[in-house]
């Protein structure tokens, strides 16, 4: 418990030092800390009660208020005016989009173009198409003001050709919708400018083929070794002994490799099917837990629509999902069906008997595979591949959890815009709070949760919505992150006998 407090804490300490450290003279570490005394209050808990006791409500919420209380007074406190904060995007990431409307604390202008420029910009927005009506300069961008009148897909492919004709790559074209709702224009100085050679050097240093091969094959080995001692059960002595029972792990690690690999090459490949600047996957190893915190892909340019993003979004989930169901049935077909544990040594993470009711969707796989051998007060004894798919099952709900830059939080932002995103996030933050408190073995996906930045990177026309097609597949993603978490329902259960 302790490494993985470690583990969160380093996780923490990076995501408020990309996030937080460029708008706050405050500390990090002091902010860091305020954002781990939760964490760390629990873990004492825990570790003085046992991890068989379940933690009092109030040792819950009363951390989490105090600490997000100075959490914000802590930034508010230190707070860098917008007139002092970098100016330049960082060069090999998407630039900060998402608050370009909010109100400026300038008091000098800022002309980042000429007054011969500016009427010529003013010239690339045709009255039919985006009625213009006043340009505010910004210390990182040019704001475009105006009404629009005609449908969006149109106006930005218009204007933004306009727009390239006549200062080229200079900018990025962004279309975004303010505060009131009324969709504006954006100029942003384009980091990815083909100005000078440079750019070639960096697009070669995305593709990292023997890197990742690396990574790839000590994942495997990390895999194997926890798949062999941790799920089968093999003593080290015996492995120092007889290096041939690795073997045993194999399941598990091809199978845990397999899903996690087909998620994120599922990202990678939609990216570059829209030309986006991204790594290739990268795995990540560990010795203990599962052998490995998963894989990842880094987008290195912004998504050009709402449309690339919720592909991309819903690609990995729906890719990893159908990997994950015939190495799941397979796996299942292997598991031996055992007595109910008592309610002491109930867990989601009994692989030894686990309870498969504890998810509707998990349930259903098991009595479709079972059959009536499988009834109530009888539990599952995971064999190493059904682990490996169970932990697919878990992987897929966590990065469908509709929250800022997960999966989840892309598609819903694609399908209702990043303001709705943004309440639909806060909200299932609150709900796995409370889902917390009944399963505590949630408790850390909702820490995870809160920690996360809340605001999704926005599209480069961020305001054309998607199709009918694609609203459905995000509403089948979504069903099925509820199917993932929502428990067996009573009278279903007596009806299945299970």
């Amino acid at each position: 418990m302790w490494l993985l407090l470690i583990i969160l804490g380093a996780i923490t300490y990076y995501l408020v030092k990309k996030t937080v450290a460029p708008i706050t003279r405050t500390p990090i570490w002091i902010i860091w800390l305020v954002m781990m005394m939760p964490a760390v209050v629990w873990t004492v808990w825990y570790e003085l009660n046992g991890e068989d006791q379940q933690i009092p409500l109030l040792w819950i919420i009363v951390p989490l208020v105090i600490c997000f209380t100075l959490y914000v007074w802590l930034i508010g406190l230190g707070k860098i005016p917008s007139s002092e904060q970098p100016k330049e995007p960082i060069q090999d990431s998407p630039p900060p989009l998402q608050n370009l409307d909010k109100p400026t604390e300038e008091t000098e202008t800022v002309r980042p173009i000429t007054a011969t420029e500016e009427k010529s910009l003013r010239d690339c927005f045709p009255w039919g198409v985006y009625y213009l009506q006043n340009l505010d300069y910004r210390p990182q961008a040019i704001l475009c003001r105006g009404k629009l009148r005609t449908a969006p897909e149109k106006a930005y492919t218009s204007i933004k050709t306009n727009i390239e004709q006549v200062f080229g790559d200079r900018f990025l074209i962004l279309f975004q919708e303010g505060l009131q709702g009324k969709p504006f224009f954006a100029l942003v100085p384009n980091p990815w400018s083909k100005k000078d050679t440079q750019d070639n050097q960096s697009k070669e240093k995305l593709k990292r083929p023997l890197f990742a091969l690396g990574l790839l094959l000590l994942t495997l080995l990390t895999t194997t070794l926890v798949g062999t001692i941790s799920i089968v059960g093999v003593a080290q002595e015996t492995i120092s002994n007889d290096p041939s029972v690795l073997l045993q792990g194999l399941p598990y690690s091809l199978g845990l490799i397999t899903i996690l690999g087909v998620h994120e090459f599922s990202h990678y490949l939609t990216a570059v099917r829209y030309k986006i600047a991204t790594t290739l996957p990268y795995f990540i190893p560990i010795p203990f837990f599962l052998g490995t915190f998963g894989a990842f892909i880094q987008m290195k340019s912004p998504t050009p629509n709402r449309k690339a993003l919720f592909d991309v979004g819903v690609a990995g989930p729906l890719g990893g999902f159908i990997m994950t169901l015939p190495l799941l049935l397979w796996g299942i077909s292997l598991s031996e069906i055992v007595p109910m544990p008592t309610d002491e040594n109930a867990s989601l993470l009994n692989i030894e008997a686990l309870d498969p009711r504890f998810s509707f969707l998990f349930a259903i796989l098991v009595k479709l595979v079972l059959g009536s051998s499988f009834m109530a007060g009888k539990a599952l004894h995971l064999h190493p591949l059904a682990v490996a798919g169970y932990i697919g099952l878990i992987v897929t709900a966590l990065n469908l959890m509709p929250v800022g830059q997960l999966d989840g939080g892309h598609i819903v932002h694609a399908m209702f815009g990043q303001r709705t995103a943004v309440i639909v996030g806060q909200v299932t933050r609150i709900f796995m709070l409370v889902l917390a408190m009944i399963r505590p073995e949630f408790l850390i996906w909702a820490i995870l949760l809160f920690l996360m930045p809340i605001m999704d990177q926005p599209a480069l026309n961020d305001v054309t919505e998607l199709d009918d097609v694609r609203d459905f597949v995000g509403l089948f993603s979504l069903t099925l992150l509820i199917l993932i978490l929502l428990p067996v329902p009573g009278a279903i259960s007596h009806l299945l006998q299970i």
